[in-house]
């Protein structure tokens, strides 16, 4: 492979991990704001049940926010702030991983929490497939 194709091959890369990062960034910053705006839409389109104090939805939106805001650091210089991409990539992993297990431990939530399950491994996934090639 050529100097100029490995270049292109690794910018290549680059913008993707980014794009992927902005993706998760966004995710994350609707759901923040619905939960503090309307609350009521993703429980009934997920068909999860709110938790009991509204103190604690408030509480997840703030920092789905501040998630948010540092993919959004990392998807402006990756080079500098990749400890976040390996958190992010751990966190997402590990976020679908619980959530599966909340769905099969509680069928009755399973159509719902499925769909954030497979978001959040989609989210975990992309960054590492992206960053992973240029860690090379």
């Amino acid at each position: 492979m050529s100097v100029t194709a490995r270049f292109a091959h690794r910018f290549r890369f680059l913008a993707l991990l980014q794009a992927s990062l902005v993706v998760g960034a966004v995710y994350d910053l609707i759901f923040a704001v619905f939960m503090i705006v309307a609350p009521g839409l993703p429980t009934r389109i997920l068909r999860l049940p709110l938790p009991g104090e509204a103190f604690y939805l408030w509480l997840m939106a703030v920092l789905l926010g501040m998630l948010a805001c540092l993919y959004l650091l990392a998807a402006h210089d990756p080079r500098r702030y990749s400890g976040i991409i390996v958190v992010a990539i751990a966190g997402r992993l590990c976020g679908a991983l619980a959530l599966a297990v909340a769905g099969i431990a509680e069928p009755r939530l399973l159509p719902g929490i499925a769909v954030l399950a497979v978001c959040d491994f989609a989210l975990g996934l992309a960054p590492a497939l992206f960053w992973l090639p240029l860690r090379r």
